[in-house]
């Protein structure tokens, strides 16, 4: 029984999650910062090309969410 509830849960969780299971990054060796749209206002002066990764990815390499996003984020959820 546990384990169908344990179950339910990760795919109602998985479901709903608002996170894009792809993110945009600046291909260059010093981005720290990931986005969920290629046309965010944080990749405007990328001077490289544009890629595209997914989540898990850009934060096992320690990247976290850019600051215009988290913003419209926290707008959307309000």
């Amino acid at each position: 029984m546990n384990t169908i509830l344990l179950f339910g849960y990760i795919l109602l969780n998985t479901i709903t999650s608002a996170e894009p299971k792809e993110v945009y990054l600046c291909n260059n060796k010093k981005t720290k910062k990931y986005h969920y749209s290629a046309s965010c206002k944080g990749l405007s002066n990328c001077q490289f090309k544009i890629a595209k990764i997914s989540l898990a990815s850009a934060k096992n390499k320690g990247m976290t969410l850019c600051a215009w996003e988290a913003k419209k984020n926290k707008q959307q959820t309000k």
